[in-house]
């Protein structure tokens, strides 16, 4: 004799709700006796071995069939489920952002903790007095643009050469 639990399988237990399954099934689950030998129910069946073994059994259309009014059966059949779209949660931010790059390289500057603060300030100012959402990455890749441009443009008298000669 195996000592697995007897349980009823998901077809036992649940009953179709659409139109196609009129007529349900009656199927008998374990006694109670059967399922006090299981070990896994040992603990629960305490209380229903001071009860009489008498067996389970389905009743086809459950409750209702029953003499109950089944008020939420009637209501599903009468109105077709909405059907809803998922949707992910955004906290507030748009879906999508366009203006996102994936970028493939990486480098690594330290800089100063004063630098770390204008950087900083820079951020919050962007998006308290401009309205604009930036990192402190994509600040600083943007700058990186303008300098470029500026010494592209410019020359021997952009910002950027300045700058590095100590002028």
């Amino acid at each position: 004799m195996t000592r697995r639990p007897v349980l009823p399988g998901a077809s036992e237990l649940f009953r179709r709700t659409d139109a196609a399954s009129s007529e349900a099934e009656v199927t008998e689950l374990p006694s109670l006796s059967a399922t006090a030998s299981s070990p896994a129910l040992r603990s629960s069946t305490r209380q229903a071995d001071e009860t009489p073994s008498m067996p389970l059994t389905l009743v086809p259309g459950g409750a209702a069939s029953q003499g109950g009014a089944d008020d939420l059966a009637a209501y599903r059949s009468a109105a077709p489920a909405p059907t809803l779209q998922p949707s992910i949660p955004t906290r507030g931010r748009p879906m999508r952002r366009t203006d996102r790059t994936k970028h493939d390289e990486k480098i690594t500057v330290y800089i100063s903790a004063d630098e770390l603060m204008a950087l900083e300030s820079a951020r919050l100012t962007l998006r308290g007095q401009h309205a604009v959402a930036a990192d402190r990455g994509r600040i600083v890749r943007e700058a990186i643009a303008v300098i470029l441009a500026d010494l592209d443009e410019r020359g021997e008298d952009s910002v950027l050469v300045r700058r590095l000669k100590g002028h």
